[in-house]
């Protein structure tokens, strides 16, 4: 629904950001009624948006469905500004010798409300890999990259999920095992391991980056076929190699470990 906003702002523009928004999501029901009914717009007014929209490039129709997606533009904006942030700048080069060394994906993930979103990431030469996630947002509690990230987040996160019983259904069909998990994550030096979470036959390992402060902003993850990512290659090469990688940028954004 659409909200009342300040004197100095403008509504239509309100709307068009919204709507972006909205479709940078993974949403099926994107059709002119669908999009007007929920931000509470005319069907003509939001017409004259999405045309717009569509003539910058920032949004285009699939013609035999009638959905929206987003265009090119907006996937071009995404990646200028990115490109600029200092958080790209910095991990980019340290994925992409990691994903040299293991020849396998490695992204850095950041925490985006109750999701995790793929900021940035460095591909491998594999023949056989998973489908890129640069860019997409998952729950947080479905991959290794949101579960260490909200385990590390505060130590209240286990007793929210024990006291909160609409997160039985939210998050977890087990939260009591849910708990047990992240616990064992805080216990040992933050690292999380997810087999399936991203998909049947896939495994993500994640280390966490931390600022000055100590707080986490986000998480070094590699993301593979569980066929290459084996339990004995996990624990003596891959987690190894990310703590080193981890410590490494932390560093650079000012961490220092007591």
């Amino acid at each position: 629904m659409a909200q009342k906003k300040g004197v100095y702002t403008v509504q239509t523009v309100h709307n068009a950001f919204e709507i972006l928004e909205y479709l940078s999501g993974d949403h099926t029901e994107s059709t002119l009624q669908a999009l007007a009914t929920r931000f509470d717009i005319t069907q003509n007014k939001t017409f004259r948006l999405l045309a717009t929209l569509c003539d910058s490039g920032f949004v285009e129709q699939d013609k035999p469905s009638g959905t929206y997606r987003l265009g090119m533009a907006s996937f071009s904006l995404a990646q200028k500004l990115t490109g600029n942030s200092s958080i790209i700048n910095i991990i980019h080069p340290i994925i992409e010798e990691l994903a040299n060394k293991h020849d396998e994906a490695v992204y850095m993930a950041v925490i985006k409300g109750d999701d995790v979103l793929f900021l940035d990431m460095a591909d491998c030469h594999q023949q056989i890999k998973a489908m890129p996630l640069i860019g997409k947002t998952f729950p947080c509690f479905t991959n290794a990259a949101g579960k260490l990230m909200k385990a590390l987040e505060s130590a209240e996160i286990t007793e929210w999920l024990k006291s909160s019983r609409k997160n039985k259904t939210k998050h977890s069909s087990n939260p009591e095992a849910l708990v047990s998990e992240l616990l064992e994550i805080r216990s040992n030096g933050g690292v999380a391991v997810e087999s399936d979470g991203l998909g049947v036959g896939l495994i993500s390992v994640a280390v966490a980056v931390r600022d000055y402060a100590g707080h986490v902003i986000g998480a070094i993850t590699m993301y593979g076929p569980s066929f290459r990512l084996v339990r004995d290659r996990i624990e003596n090469e891959i987690i190894p190699s990310l703590l080193e990688a981890a410590a490494f940028t932390s560093k650079r954004f000012g961490y220092l470990p007591t």
